[in-house]
């Protein structure tokens, strides 16, 4: 009469599953580098880490720099203000030129340029510093 049919849900099966395991013990020192070893490789999951250690397999060992880090966030929360105070520009430039007189405009666009030479020259200091990171970073890498 009526056939049962098999679930089609749930993970399909691998091709060559790893059903073989190993067990091994470490003392305390063994411990310790092993798991600085295992930091430093940057692979997510420890058995990863033995089975391509064991086999010969490359790995990368990644170091994170904690100040270039820092610095690069610091650089795009810069570059965030620095469009915030643009667009605030222009929507300032807008209304000088829409609810005051043409005097008086362009007395508050004079200081206006002002300030916004402060901002090149502040600007031009950051790309240079930024540069220098850069050539010294370069340098520690090599």
């Amino acid at each position: 009469m009526k056939e049962k049919r098999k679930s089609k849900s749930g993970r399909n099966p691998k091709l060559d599953p790893a059903v073989y395991r190993y067990t091994v013990r470490f003392n305390e020192e063994e411990h310790n580098r092993f798991l600085a070893m295992f930091g430093k490789s940057g692979v997510y999951a420890r058995s990863v880490f033995l089975k391509a250690h064991f086999f010969g397999q490359p790995f990368k060992v990644l170091k994170v720099d904690k100040t270039l880090v820092d610095y690069y966030t610091k650089l795009s929360d810069f570059h965030a203000q620095f469009r915030t105070v643009g667009t605030n520009y222009n929507q300032v430039v807008k209304e000088l030129r829409l609810h005051f007189s043409e005097k008086k405009a362009m007395a508050l666009l004079y200081k206006l340029e002002q300030h916004t030479v402060e901002l090149v020259k502040l600007s031009r200091r950051i790309v240079e510093l930024s540069r220098e990171m850069e050539a010294k970073w370069s340098q520690k890498s090599v």
